[in-house]
């Protein structure tokens, strides 16, 4: 059963959805899909949102990666590929990767990797090095850094 929403109740509702969190515009484009909104009316309301900086996409991608380097430990090309899993410009990607600085990026990426090797139980020395390199790659760090580490992790 759907409900059919005024203008003025989903612009509400969308500047709340966008003050509590920052979104990207595919995300309050999807939410007002979900709402039964014919597009018309949803481009009026994202340049409603833009206007009234409830919505800027550059913010959005600085946020999402500092967010996503701080809290879940991801490298560059994994918060890359999200967010151009959510339609961000290039422009806006480079903006955000600005955002981690570099003694940040390879101090998480030492921890991590020295955490991570030593919680690997694994007596075969071959599967404890792939098991480690496919997790610091998944986790979006790049394959050159990733490769040095084991090395000198191995040397250690």
């Amino acid at each position: 059963m759907s409900k059919h929403h005024t203008n003025q109740e989903v612009i509400q509702k969308m500047e709340h959805f966008c003050a509590y969190q920052e979104r990207c515009h595919q995300e309050v484009i999807q939410k007002m899909r979900n709402m039964a909104m014919d597009s018309g009316n949803i481009d009026e309301i994202v340049v409603h949102l833009i206007q009234n900086n409830f919505l800027n996409e550059e913010r959005f991608a600085c946020s999402f990666a500092r967010g996503k380097h701080r809290i879940k430990h991801w490298g560059n090309v994994r918060i890359v590929n999200e967010l151009k899993v959510r339609n961000i410009s290039q422009t806006n990607i480079s903006i955000a990767l600005k955002e981690i600085k570099s003694d940040e990026y390879f101090a998480t990426f030492d921890a991590l990797g020295e955490r991570h090797w030593l919680s690997i139980n694994e007596k075969n020395q071959l599967k404890k090095r792939k098991k480690f390199c496919d997790f610091m790659l998944r986790k979006g760090f790049e394959s050159q850094l990733v490769y040095e580490k084991v090395k000198q992790l191995e040397n250690d």
